[in-house]
């Protein structure tokens, strides 16, 4: 085969949201050594590469994706020492360490942007970028991921300075090459701790088109494509970093990648790109979102989705890799959101993690998806505390939305649907700690938890292990060829991956009915499904994975 084999094609990533994973210390706050105390039990699923979102210090503006210190550890999640201690752990154990590399934007709290806003002509004034005003107004109509302006005056200079995300997060000015010198010494600075390679927080984002026009897109997704992404020279600034830095070390790189879409995505991990090894597209993550984005939904089915499986195995072709997964921190929980996290949350977690596992592509699992955790159900908007929630409540309220609408919505699709505490057990809050946790834990936590999963022979976890099993060494799953078999059909999906010497035929009904298929060839022998019993018809739910030597 031609597939280019890689160690990081072959392992399975497993997403870590510290603050809400486990609390060693009882203070209501995930912490490093609260993840060190569940290292077998990550082992016991059997993942390879722990991906950790930033444990770095930060005002929290935006939960640690504003960072104002790129080489210490945030005090609430522990010290360098217990860092030190996770990834011996972690190395111990036979798995890797990946962690958030946030380097389009600082907090501005930085000491770099402190300096930057003292004065028009200090030194540190171009590692951000400011603008003047126009018509006693921002300098365009940019508008942030999390509603508003992009800009945000500073009286102190009278000029305003861009940032995508929130006012606490300014967006660095890549065009300056100091700034590119120091982001490539922190990036050293975590490789020579031993650390096994970045997730690159919006990389797509760091080249700016220094017109800095206004948008002509009235769909915010449009903007977020041919205005913010794609930017004339950042391929050139990923493969300098690749050259000055990635290429000395045996790493893994994944970029996230809002606005990377299939006709650009080979530019990005090419395998003689000399840039990323992967990327986290995310099409089908947008998949619903309207012109206003998450909070301005649009019906969608089954047919988008597997068109964009389709096009990205198709855009890759031998030589480029993506990340497989349908949820992360930024997503709502994918049994909720894809599944039916009612009658059939086990049966549908079950075929969401077929899936993800069969797919072409390094599959990433996000915490609690292998327990089927589901989305949470607030009855006040004082219960929410992410920042693009809040920032949308106050927007869309004043606009003339109802308070019951708006947090229909939030319920339903925003980013603490996925953040809330990790469920361990029956005791209080779910055994994430004894205290009041940062933000409130899923009631369901006393039927949704680890020990009882573990203490079920067919429950979701025991399932994710036999998958993740199977996959292990299997190089057709891994690398073969993919081709969807119901292109057409809104409720089931059914596909095959081959090699030359195996075919998996691959059956999933997402529906909560019955459903009859037919299939041209005969897919050999079953091996694997999320049902005791497989009559003719797929069950509500089911998958099936066949095998045909």
């Amino acid at each position: 085969m031609v597939f280019y084999p890689k160690w990081w094609k072959e392992q399975v990533i497993y997403q870590i949201y510290p603050r809400s994973f486990n609390d060693s210390n009882n203070d209501g706050i995930g912490d490093i050594p609260g993840i060190i105390e569940k290292l077998d039990y990550l082992k016991e699923l059997g993942v390879d590469i722990i991906w950790l979102s930033p444990i770095y210090p930060s005002p929290n503006d935006d939960n640690g994706y504003d960072i104002s210190n790129y080489r210490d550890i945030h005090p609430e999640f522990g010290t360098m020492q217990d860092f030190d201690r996770l990834l011996g752990g972690i190395h111990n154990r036979g798995m890797k360490l990946i962690m958030d590399l946030v380097v389009n934007h600082s907090s501005d709290e930085h000491q770099w942007f402190e300096k930057s806003r003292q004065s028009t002509d200090n030194p540190y004034r171009d590692f951000y970028i400011w603008k003047k005003g126009q018509n006693d107004g921002p300098p365009n109509n940019w508008q942030s991921f999390f509603g508003g302006s992009a800009w945000q005056y500073d009286e102190q200079t009278a000029e305003y300075y861009l940032h995508l995300f929130t006012t606490k997060q300014p967006d660095f000015n890549w065009e300056n090459p100091q700034v590119r010198a120091e982001i490539y010494d922190l990036v050293k600075f975590w490789l020579d701790k031993g650390i096994d390679g970045f997730r690159m927080d919006v990389i797509s984002l760091i080249s700016k088109r220094l017109e800095f026009e206004d948008t002509p897109h009235k769909a915010f997704g449009d903007t977020v494509q041919y205005v913010y992404s794609n930017g004339p020279r950042v391929h050139e600034f990923i493969h300098e970093m690749y050259e000055k830095v990635l290429s000395h070390y045996d790493i893994m790189t994944i970029g996230e990648g809002p606005g990377i879409s299939p006709e650009v995505g080979l530019k990005y991990v090419g395998h003689d790109r000399g840039e990323l090894n992967m990327i986290f597209h995310l099409d089908h993550m947008f998949l619903g979102f309207g012109p206003g984005g998450r909070f301005d939904q649009e019906p969608y089915g089954l047919t988008e989705l597997k068109k964009i499986f389709s096009d990205w195995y198709e855009a890759m072709g031998p030589s480029g890799w993506i990340s497989i997964f349908l949820d992360n921190h930024d997503f709502v929980r994918m049994v909720s959101r894809f599944g039916n996290d009612q009658e059939y949350r086990v049966e549908s977690a079950k075929l969401l993690a077929t899936l993800v596992m069969t797919m072409r592509g390094t599959p990433c699992i996000y915490q609690g998806s292998e327990i089927g955790m589901t989305n949470v159900n607030y009855d006040s908007i004082d219960d929410f505390r992410d920042v693009e929630t809040l920032n949308f409540h106050k927007i869309l309220t004043q606009k003339g939305m109802s308070q019951e609408t708006f947090l229909e919505l939030a319920n339903k699709n925003g980013r603490d649907n996925v953040r809330t505490p990790m469920q361990w057990d029956e005791q209080v809050n779910g055994g994430f700690c004894d205290s009041t946790p940062w933000i409130k834990v899923n009631p369901n936590f006393s039927q949704i938890n680890v020990k009882k999963a573990l203490a079920d022979k067919n429950s979701i976890f025991y399932f994710y292990q036999k998958l993740l099993e199977f996959r292990k060494g299997n190089d057709t799953l891994i690398y073969g060829h993919y081709e969807d078999l119901s292109e057409a059909h809104d409720t089931l999906f059914i596909y095959k991956r081959w090699s030359e010497t195996k075919c998996y035929t691959i059956l999933l009904n997402f529906s909560d009915l019955p459903q009859d298929y037919s299939l041209e060839d005969d897919p050999g022998k079953l091996i694997l499904s999320n049902y005791m019993e497989n009559n003719g018809q797929l069950a509500p739910w089911e998958a099936r994975i066949y095998e045909k030597s």
